[in-house]
């Protein structure tokens, strides 16, 4: 019996291995294209804002889509479902690197968010429904890095990519990924769902959409200046009021898109809306430490993208002792500790002036790294461990809305903030109160971690 369930466990560590493979890509491929819009722009003959378009439009389209993926994870089998998706992204990725073409382009990056909307949410469902309880933490570990690698790596990956070669290459680069997670994921993920006949909630379908694609219109809206700022207001303002809509659509309908019942658990609950936040802050952390360098500091995008890059270093760093400090701490302590430091950090990096010396800016980084990582391990681990198998798909969906609209506002916003602020203080100081901004709204998480229980999430660290 011992041996069987170490195979599993071992089994399951390699399907997460594959699972996490999938959202680098994704996460990869969603950030690194930001620092090839320059050159985009020239190639295309087209303005800054109109070739931001290829980053809105994947957006919107993944926005739009994931709730789509857990209605069709009851209706086919996720395993085949998650490889097409797969296979979907890597060529649609593939082949928006091949013409010189606006509007060809746009398609592509439609598709790879309609692709990216299905494979992540149904790759993890795969581990989730696959995972006991007293595993979760360990498995769900692997599920973290490509979160925090990512956005970290990208400016100065894309910066080599696009110096060396040229933009297309950054969409190449999914190719082998892409390929390999195809590979391994026949052979390591084994998910026999049962197959469920329900019909489809189109009327919840279309209230989501317009409610998660509102306020992806709103935040883009809102980045491009304080000229637009009355209509991205407008169209924040009718996406809530969609919100509100959907809200009372999917408490009160029979078989809705999906189930708000896993809300009325606390340590889900609180993933939720605290961890909301955070992932709204820790989204734009590196995009505003990255413009702060390189607008108001005047550095070479290459050297602003080194040192963003030890917010990564932290994330690594830390990783190895993530589950050791949860299991020693429990998660009300150990996520106080992290959300704590990054909170500190963010405000540390308030301070930074032109002068201010570059280990000392690598050190922050650092710290804010290691606060990242533990978070969003104890984050991701504690908001399924009290959930039953029934309300995972649920869970799972909701979860993978709201983490990809919070990242989204988080550019948005700070966009927003940096363009009104400027109006008013210079560049550099602009963008030390945004940072200021952030880590007071850090302060959230924080205050709410502190009304867990102490034995919350117990089970899943025996």
């Amino acid at each position: 019996m011992t041996e069987n369930l170490q195979m599993n466990f071992v089994q399951m560590k390699k399907a997460a291995l594959v699972v996490a493979a999938a959202l680098f890509m994704q996460m990869l491929d969603s950030t690194i294209v930001t620092t090839a819009l320059p050159q985009i722009a020239t190639d295309l003959q087209v303005n800054q804002s109109t070739a931001s378009l290829l980053v809105s439009v994947y957006m919107l389209f993944s926005a739009i889509f994931i709730p789509l993926s857990g209605w069709l994870s009851k209706k086919v089998r996720r395993k085949n479902l998650f490889l097409l998706a797969v296979g979907l992204f890597t060529i649609s990725s593939v082949l928006a690197g091949l013409f010189n073409n606006l509007t060809y382009l746009l398609v592509m990056r439609a598709i790879q968010g309609m692709a990216g909307a299905l494979m992540v949410p149904v790759g993890r469902l795969i581990i989730l429904e696959n995972t006991e309880p007293k595993k979760m933490l360990q498995i769900l570990s692997y599920l973290v890095w490509p979160a925090l690698l990512a956005p970290a790596i990208a400016p100065l990956l894309g910066g080599y990519v696009i110096s060396a070669l040229s933009w297309h290459w950054i969409f190449f680069l999914n190719l082998p990924i892409g390929l390999l997670i195809i590979l391994t994921g026949i052979v390591f993920i084994l998910d026999d769902n049962e197959r469920e006949d329900l019909p489809f909630d189109l009327l919840g379908f279309c209230l989501v959409a317009l409610a998660g694609g509102g306020l992806l219109i709103a935040s883009e809206v809102l980045a491009r200046g304080l000229s637009l700022i009355f209509w991205g207001a407008l169209i924040f303002f009718l996406a809530l009021l969609f919100c509100v809509l959907a809200w009372r659509h999917l408490q009160k309908g029979k078989q809705p898109l999906f189930s708000l019942e896993p809300l009325k658990v606390k340590t889900f609950r609180i993933y939720e809306t605290g961890g909301s936040i955070f992932w709204m802050t820790i989204g734009a952390l590196p995009y505003l430490l990255t413009l702060l360098l390189q607008v108001a500091f005047h550095w070479s995008p290459v050297a602003a993208g080194t040192y963003v890059i030890f917010i990564f270093v932290g994330n690594i760093a830390i990783k190895p002792f993530t589950t050791a400090i949860i299991q020693r701490l429990g998660y009300k302590y150990a996520l106080t500790v992290a959300l704590s430091l990054a909170t500190v950090a963010t405000l540390l990096m308030a301070a930074f002036q032109m002068g201010t010396a570059k280990p000392w800016i690598a050190f922050v980084a650092f710290v804010s790294g290691v606060g990242r990582s533990l978070a969003l391990t104890a984050y991701n681990s504690l908001s399924f461990s009290e959930l039953s198998k029934e309300q995972k798909n649920s869970a799972n969906t909701m979860t993978s809305v709201l983490q990809m609209l919070f990242q989204a506002l988080g550019v948005g916003l700070v966009a927003t903030i940096v363009a009104i602020l400027g109006q008013t203080f210079q560049t550099a100081m602009a963008y030390r109160l945004t940072f200021l901004i952030i880590g007071l709204a850090s302060l959230y998480p924080l205050i709410e971690v502190l009304t867990l229980p102490k034995d919350a999430g117990a089970q899943t660290l025996k």
